[in-house]
């Protein structure tokens, strides 16, 4: 019998996780979009409550467990978090004004810009295979990107550069992997900063009364963004690193089913193989 976490081999519940945290992602960006046109809140507020959840149910548990909170390099968090707090906040409202197939897409562009930031900042030499990703990936986001109208240009815009800050994001966070940080701490600080930095803007905006109407879907937000965000750290800790990459572009079929069946939504041809090229990209991407 092999051994379940062999790296060479994975687990099946590597796997498991993985696609469950794709569904996970799928939904929370389905509530975020009904909390975005059926009860008016702007970003901010809607980017303020999810962090928040997370700050406080993540503190809370390190704090019970008696983690140690301090960290000897406060600068490399506050970078880390705060380039992921500004790429979440593009991240929803992209979600709110594209179709989730394509908001779940841009979103994950991020794995073509960390290859590019890698060669940039970390001097990688890159394969054969790197080219022919970043290429791709490229390609992709050009017949994405297709002339359109001028409101969904800039959404989509939006869903690029927040999945260019969001691979600068990810380096940091292997950065800061490398230099023993434990990832509980690096998205408790990435919570802390987002949720300082979204209540502000929310509070100068001003916030949407709460109540028992809205605040399910707030909660389920929450709740869905911190299963999804635990559930792919299990799945790459016990799971074949490939296969994993490989099955966290379920979430972008997730989304595509969700939105046909929740919101109506269709994607014509050149959104259809813009996404596929920019899947393609980032499988490739993940082989190494």
């Amino acid at each position: 019998m092999s051994n379940p976490t062999n790296p060479s081999q994975g687990s099946f519940f590597g796997s498991f996780y993985m696609v469950i945290a794709c569904l996970c992602f799928a939904l929370m960006l389905v509530f975020v979009k009904l909390v975005g046109q059926k009860f008016a809140m702007h970003t901010y507020e809607i980017t303020f409550w999810r962090v928040l959840f997370s700050f406080v149910v993540l503190g809370g548990f390190s704090w019970i467990k008696g983690r140690d909170f301090r960290t000897a390099y406060p600068k490399e968090h506050f970078w880390r978090s705060l380039a992921g707090s500004v790429a979440l906040l593009m991240n929803f409202y992209v979600a709110i004004h594209l179709p989730l197939a394509t908001a779940s897409v841009l979103q994950n562009t991020s794995s073509i810009f960390l290859g590019i930031l890698s060669i940039i900042i970390l001097k990688q030499k890159p394969t054969p295979m790197n080219w022919v990703s970043l290429g791709l990936g490229f390609l992709g986001v050009v017949v994405l990107l297709k002339p359109t109208a001028s409101g969904d240009l800039f959404a989509m815009l939006m869903g690029l550069t927040s999945g260019a800050i969001s691979g600068y994001a990810y380096l940091q966070v292997r950065e800061l992997s490398l230099l023993g940080e434990p990832a509980w701490r690096i998205v408790f600080y990435l919570s802390l900063l987002s949720t300082l930095i979204s209540g502000f803007l929310a509070f100068y905006v001003g916030f949407t009364p709460i109540n028992l109407t809205n605040l399910p879907h707030l909660i389920a937000i929450g709740m869905t963004a911190l299963a999804g965000q635990l559930l792919m750290t299990y799945a790459y800790q016990v799971g074949q690193k490939f296969v994993v990459a490989v099955l966290n572009y379920l979430g972008v079929v997730f989304a595509m089913g969700l939105g046909v069946m929740l919101f109506g939504e269709k994607l014509d041809t050149f959104s259809l193989l813009g996404i596929a090229i920019i899947v393609a990209s980032g499988i490739l991407s993940a082989k190494k």
